[in-house]
């Protein structure tokens, strides 16, 4: 079914909404002069080279024997890694600010990490097709590469001061005076 935007303010009860965008307003109308392609993390190279590692992780986890508990532990490891390298992209898109962007690419660096050492773990335990995971360390080094262009991106002007001191954009310190102090601003007044 498809609603047009008055129809479900009405619908809603918010006349007034209704009245002030007026009845040319609909759904695909609204936003016409906006970029019509989002630029949305699925989109992303990064994001698509981190869906293609966890769908290789995916394929080398399903061959562990499920009846080895250790080895099961690792696969779940592993599948939480591969995820996290999509996860936190979108994260960080969502977040804009530099300091969750940051945050969110320690996270996945980490996460990355993690999973390039995993084929120890694998042999270790005995795993029969350890050979199988350079494919995974080789689609991480191309994540690599990729990640390096991401976060050299990150707008370092969109920023709230990390106020532990470790994501915060270069020249910005965990004690520097925060600029939007000097805003006035009473939440009484802005309220009423």
């Amino acid at each position: 079914m498809d609603f047009q935007l008055p129809e479900l303010l009405e619908a809603n009860g918010d006349t007034d909404t209704v009245f002030l965008l007026g009845n040319n307003c609909n759904n695909n109308t609204m936003f016409e002069d906006d970029d019509s392609e989002k630029i949305t993390p699925e989109n992303l190279p990064i994001y698509k080279k981190g869906k293609e590692i966890y769908k290789v992780v995916k394929e080398i986890a399903d061959l562990i024997p499920e009846e080895n508990e250790i080895l099961q532990d690792i696969r779940m490891q592993m599948l939480s890694d591969a995820a996290m390298l999509t996860v936190k992209v979108a994260g960080a898109e969502g977040g804009d600010l530099y300091d969750i962007r940051m945050q969110n690419a320690a996270l996945i660096r980490k996460a990355a990490n993690d999973l390039m050492i995993q084929n120890h773990s694998l042999k270790a335990f005995g795993f029969e097709y350890v050979e199988y995971f350079n494919i995974v360390r080789n689609l991480i080094e191309e994540y690599r590469l990729l990640f390096i262009d991401w976060v050299e991106g990150f707008d370092k002007w969109n920023y709230i001061i990390d106020r532990w001191g470790l994501f915060n954009p270069p020249g910005v310190g965990p004690h520097d005076k925060d600029p939007d102090d000097d805003i006035p601003f009473n939440p009484d007044q802005f309220f009423e």
